[in-house]
């Protein structure tokens, strides 16, 4: 992303306070180009914000600045508010104070806001909001909702419902920057992402994605587990796709209000997902156990036919191709 980032914009800058449940060392991340200039700094810090806008007086800001842990967000439910909410306002309040307006602020959400999203009743055809799946229902291993089927998720047809500490977060931070947004002139573009994975995602942190866990588990020639009974659907995107989106949103003309749901355009199984990369490294066979976890949705894709109309954008690899590059990169990674 910050390569497309540098060939579009005169000057790039990051704040990034290089975390070490994702950076193993607080040095500056090799995969970051070298035109962009690295400022350390925590978006919960008012002076990290006032001393970097006393230099910079932004065109566009890319907001990806979060907590992303969905289970960990139920037992750390301040530390995740203090990223998701508390570090928007933050950044919101020294844009004014600064008077470092930008044109546009381009926010990464996520599609936990949906929750368990929209079902469609197999009898009548009619949709409803299931909610969230108790501790009751998961303990009898009542997966699905009976005589229902899920829909794609969409921003223009589905209500958001957040299941999670982290959903109802990065809800608080869409509503946040769009009414701030709106009152001084901004223009907000707000993407709700699928589960993103690829090369370059963190390899040191447990809340990053199953892609890289399976990976390490095949790798080492394990079977990998499956929650529930492996037919959790998700949409995997890969961060190519979602960084071309990203720098098509920064100079689209028109990107309009509507939040725009980025991911694959169809779901997976987790079993299919994991049987690819078992069969990458000629591992075993993944295998069910029946576990679950709180917070976790039971199937969840995009309709990005929305992204298509107003960023001229559609992923471009398929599941097993990002798997291949995702897995190579780990590889070589390893190999160092």
């Amino acid at each position: 992303m910050s390569a497309g980032l540098v060939e579009r914009f005169d000057r790039v800058v990051a704040l990034d306070n290089l975390h070490p449940q994702i950076h193993p060392t607080p040095e500056r991340p090799a995969a970051l180009a070298a035109q962009v200039e690295l400022v350390v700094g925590d978006v919960t810090d008012p002076d990290a914000w006032d001393t970097l806008l006393a230099d910079v007086t932004p065109d566009v800001i890319v907001h990806l600045a979060a907590e992303t842990g969905t289970g960990q967000s139920l037992a750390e439910s301040t530390r995740h508010a203090m990223t998701n909410v508390v570090g928007t306002t933050q950044m919101l309040d020294a844009l004014l104070r600064n008077s470092a307006l930008p044109r546009r602020i381009v926010l990464c959400s996520s599609r936990a806001v949906y929750g368990e999203g929209a079902w469609r009743r197999e009898d009548t055809g009619e949709l409803f909001y299931p909610g969230q799946r108790t501790a009751e229902i998961l303990e009898r291993h009542e997966w699905d909702f009976a005589g229902a089927e899920p829909v794609a998720m969409a921003a223009s047809t589905t209500t958001p419902a957040p299941v999670s500490i982290y959903g109802a977060t990065k809800l608080a931070q869409e509503a946040l920057l769009t009414a701030w947004a709106q009152s001084f002139g901004v223009e907000p573009v707000v993407f709700r992402l699928q589960n993103v994975y690829g090369p370059g995602q963190s390899l040191i942190n447990p809340y990053t994605g199953i892609m890289s866990l399976f990976c390490r588990l095949a790798k080492a020639g394990e079977s990998i587990p499956l929650y529930e009974d492996g037919e959790v659907r998700r949409d995997f995107v890969l961060i190519d796709d979602v960084a071309r989106a990203v720098v098509a949103a920064t100079t689209a003309p028109a990107p309009g209000r509507l939040p725009i749901d980025i991911g694959s355009g169809e779901d997976q199984t987790i079993a299919t997902a994991a049987g690819l990369i078992a069969a990458y490294y000629g591992a075993p066979a993944p295998h069910v156990t029946g576990q679950y976890r709180q917070g976790d949705v039971r199937h969840a894709w995009a309709d990005v036919s929305h992204a298509a109309e107003v960023l001229d954008w559609s992923p471009q690899y398929s599941l097993a191709e990002g798997i291949e590059l995702l897995a190579s990169w780990i590889d070589a990674e390893q190999a160092r």
